[in-house]
C-alpha cells in the first residue's frame, strides 16, 4: 500500500474550525502518492484563495485511515 494523500477544500462555517459550510462544494484537489506532491498542491490551491478567509484547504493522510496498524510503506524508499 501506498503512502495517499488526499489533498481538499472548501469554505468554512468559521476559519478557526474545519466544518466545511457546503460538502457538496468542497473542491477535491486530488490523490499524491506521497506528502510532497501533496503539499505542493495544497499549497497551489491554498495560493489560489489566500485573500478568502473562509476558504481552507487541507492534507487528508489517506494511507493512516487505510492502514491504522502502519504497514503502508513509501514506495519512492528503498
Amino acid at each position: 500500500m501506498s503512502l495517499l494523500h488526499l489533498v481538499m477544500g472548501g469554505r468554512v462555517k468559521d476559519p478557526q474550525k474545519l466544518v466545511f459550510d457546503d460538502l457538496g462544494t468542497v473542491d477535491l484537489v486530488g490523490v499524491f502518492p506521497d506528502y510532497a506532491s501533496a503539499e505542493a498542491a495544497w499549497r497551489a490551491a491554498a495560493q489560489r484563495t489566500v485573500d478568502d478567509a473562509e476558504m481552507r484547504y487541507v492534507i487528508v493522510h489517506l494511507h493512516r485511515l487505510l492502514d491504522p496498524a502502519g504497514e503502508a510503506v513509501d514506495p519512492q524508499v528503498d
